[in-house]
């Protein structure tokens, strides 16, 4: 059964929907499970503005992408693909930064869902033309 609040974090849908106004894009597709993510970013110098999302997609991904997209001011471009490994590598033994917080009540009943969790961030790092 799905937690009330995941549903409410996948509800949330201030930053859904694309729009014509990027300076990055991207698609990306979890090949365990189909789930699809395409995504917008305005980008200045090492710094993400803004992040904008539609996804096709199991409700673990779609509240891990608003996630990400409220918080997407809170991680700098140098340190994605750390980030991204860090939560990647996570489980309930390793404390993460308060950053990851949201993300880690995601996995906290979803440990075996980290793909869906991490997908948003693949899409990031694949629009900034960073290598996983």
């Amino acid at each position: 059964m799905i937690d009330d609040k995941i549903i409410k974090l996948a509800s949330d849908t201030k930053n859904y929907g694309l729009k014509n106004y990027f300076t990055h894009h991207s698609n990306s597709k979890n090949h365990i499970c189909g789930d699809k993510i395409k995504i917008q970013l305005v980008a200045k110098k090492e710094k993400i503005i803004s992040m904008r999302y539609e996804t096709e997609s199991c409700i673990i991904c779609q509240a891990s992408a608003s996630i990400l997209s409220k918080k997407i001011n809170t991680f700098s471009i140098k340190s994605l693909k750390k980030d991204y490994l860090i939560l990647k590598n996570s489980n309930n033994n390793i404390k993460l930064p308060e950053k990851f917080k949201p993300f880690k009540d995601l996995l906290k009943k979803n440990s075996n869902r980290v793909e869906c969790v991490v997908l948003p961030f693949k899409a990031l790092i694949k629009a900034l033309g960073k290598k996983i």
